[in-house]
C-alpha cells in the first residue's frame, strides 16, 4: 500500500524522566530494544508499506533526530515546529508540506513513541484502515481494551459494521479519561475502545476538515511550509482528537489488537516485559530481587538490588537513581517541576 506516515515525535514523556529528558524525550529512548521508540516506529510503518516517513518534531529536538537517524537519512524527511502548538497544528504543517501531493493520497498520522507487541496483527489493522480512508474515511484506530483503564480516551463506535467493509465502524463519540467506575461501563458493553492517536485518511479529505473546524491552521498551511512556521506561534493550541476527529461527520474505526502500549509512565513496561512469580518485572540484566512485590526496575549501568519491598519503581540511569512508590509514578511531573525551580539543569 502507498501511505504518506507523519510521525509525531515532539512530546517530552517528562513522567519516564530520569530516562527521558530534554535533549534525549521519551521517543529516543531505548527502553525494550537496541532501537529507540521512534526508531521501532519507523521501522513498523516500513513494513506496513508506508513510502514517505515525515517526521514532526521540535526545532529544538530536530537536530538531534537527524543526528540519530543518520543511518536512515534516505528514508524519511523531518519537519520541525518553531514552538509547542499541540497535534492539530503539527499535523496542518504536515499538510503544508504535503502541498505538492495528490489528494487522494493517503495520509496517516502515528506517536512516535508507542509499542506494539504483534507487528503483522498491526498490519493487518492499517490495511483495513487504509481500505476505509479510499472509500473517503477519516478513520481511526480504536484498541480493544483488555481493563477498566481511566489513562486513556476512548472511541464509542456503532454495533454494527459498515456493509462493505469488515471490521470497520461508524464512530458514535469519543470521550475523555473517564473515572475508574466509567470505564468499567465502557468495558462491561464492548462498544468501546481505546483511543490509540492513529489517523489516516485522504489528503483532500483532511484539507477539508481542517477548513471546516480549523480555519486559522488551514490558512496557513495553504501558503506552504516555510509561511505555516512563521505563522505558528499564533495557531491554535489544540488536539487533533479535539478539533478535527471528534467534529468530523466521516470518522470511522478500527478495531485493532496488536499488543499496544502506551508506555506513558514507569508503570506501564509491566504491560510490555514478563513478571516474575511475585509480581516484578525488569528491564537490564543486572537485578536481583529478593523478598519483593509488584517492584518495576530499569537497570542500565550499576547492579540493583531489592531487598524486602513492595510496589516500588527503580530507576538506575547515568547519573540519577529515582525510587517511588508504584501509585505515585503517573506523577513524575512533580520531580521536574521541582528540579527547573531549583535550576538542576543537569537532571533534566
Amino acid at each position: 500500500m502507498y501511505m504518506i506516515a507523519l510521525i509525531l515525535a515532539g512530546g517530552k514523556g517528562l513522567r519516564l524522566w530520569p530516562e527521558s529528558r530534554r535533549s534525549r524525550p521519551k521517543q529516543l529512548c531505548a527502553l525494550l530494544d537496541e532501537r529507540s521508540m521512534l526508531e521501532q516506529t519507523i521501522d513498523r510503518l516500513r513494513s506496513a508499506g508506508a513510502e514517505r516517513i515525515v517526521i514532526i518534531t521540535g526545532d529544538d529536538l530536530a537536530g538531534e533526530i537527524a543526528g540519530r537517524l543518520l543511518h536512515r537519512a534516505d528514508a524519511v524527511e523531518i519537519l520541525s515546529e518553531p514552538v509547542g502548538r499541540n497535534t492539530a497544528a503539527a499535523v496542518g504543517l504536515g499538510l503544508a508540506y504535503c502541498q505538492d501531493v495528490d489528494e487522494k493520497e493517503i495520509i496517516g498520522v502515528f506517536p512516535a513513541d508507542h509499542h506494539v507487541g504483534d507487528e503483522n496483527a498491526f498490519i493487518q489493522c492499517m490495511r483495513r484502515a487504509q481500505a476505509a480512508a479510499e472509500q473517503g474515511y477519516l478513520v481511526t484506530v480504536g484498541i480493544r481494551p483488555e481493563r477498566a483503564e481511566t489513562a486513556y480516551g476512548y472511541i464509542e463506535r456503532s454495533r454494527y459494521e459498515f456493509a462493505a467493509m469488515p471490521e470497520v465502524y461508524p464512530v458514535e463519540s469519543f470521550r475523555e479519561k473517564p473515572q475508574r467506575d466509567e470505564a468499567a461501563r465502557y468495558l462491561a458493553t464492548g462498544d468501546y475502545m481505546w483511543n490509540a492517536g492513529i489517523y489516516m485518511g485522504q489528503l483532500g479529505l483532511l484539507k477539508q476538515e481542517f477548513f471546516r473546524f480549523l480555519p486559522d491552521i488551514h490558512a496557513a498551511a495553504q501558503g506552504g511550509y516555510d509561511h505555516c512556521r512563521k505563522q505558528y506561534a499564533a495557531l491554535p493550541d489544540i488536539s487533533l482528537d479535539h478539533g478535527v476527529a471528534e467534529r468530523s461527520r466521516h470518522m470511522a474505526v478500527v478495531p485493532g489488537d496488536f499488543g499496544w502500549c502506551d508506555l506513558g509512565s514507569w508503570n506501564t513496561l509491566s504491560e510490555v516485559l514478563p513478571a516474575d512469580e511475585a509480581g516484578n518485572c525488569s528491564s537490564g540484566g543486572d537485578v536481583l530481587l529478593l523478598e519483593s512485590e509488584n517492584c518495576v526496575v530499569r537497570q542500565r549501568h550499576r547492579s540493583v538490588v531489592l531487598f524486602g519491598v513492595q510496589d516500588l519503581v527503580v530507576v538506575e540511569n547515568d547519573d540519577v537513581v529515582m525510587v517511588t512508590r508504584r501509585q505515585c509514578a503517573q506523577d513524575l511531573r512533580r520531580v521536574t517541576d521541582h528540579l527547573e525551580q531549583q535550576e538542576r539543569f543537569d537532571l533534566l
